[in-house]
């Protein structure tokens, strides 16, 4: 293998460790994604039932405000594009519940691209390393 190519390998290499690092990137953010998701819905399931309930809202620097949330209420949910709607609670339950879903299939996507990616560099690395050894072994 020539010098060019040892370069070419080189840059290719770190390539692909800059695109791992991209995608271990927006699988730890769709994993946060996942977790705000997850407590929103168990939050849904348990304030706003049958009985009123209070609940202090943060209103920032650790400050909070005391809230009476009323049994049935109406939920605002966010749809994108900064669009919201008011729902019922299980019909936003519901909505959020297939958000999971679907950011679910993505972190999926993204551990197999993350796999792929690995696979990649190892041979990638492997490849460098017997050039280096061949390199090594034409010198002596």
């Amino acid at each position: 293998m020539s010098e060019e190519q040892a370069q070419a390998l080189m840059q290719q290499l770190q390539a692909l460790e800059g695109y791992l690092a991209d995608v271990l990137q927006r699988e730890e953010s769709v994993m946060r994604l996942l977790q705000e998701a997850s407590g929103a819905v168990e939050s849904m399931k348990t304030v706003g039932g049958e009985t009123a309930s209070e609940t202090l809202v943060p209103v920032g620097m650790g400050a909070y405000v005391k809230a009476s949330i009323e049994p049935n209420q109406k939920i605002i949910v966010n749809v994108g594009a900064g669009a919201s709607i008011e729902q019922d609670r299980e019909s936003a339950i519901n909505y959020v519940e297939s958000r999971i879903k679907e950011l679910e299939v993505v972190l999926q996507q993204l551990a197999a691209q993350r796999q792929e990616i690995s696979l990649r560099l190892e041979q990638g690395q492997h490849e460098m390393n017997k050039l280096i050894q061949s390199s090594r072994g034409s010198t002596q």
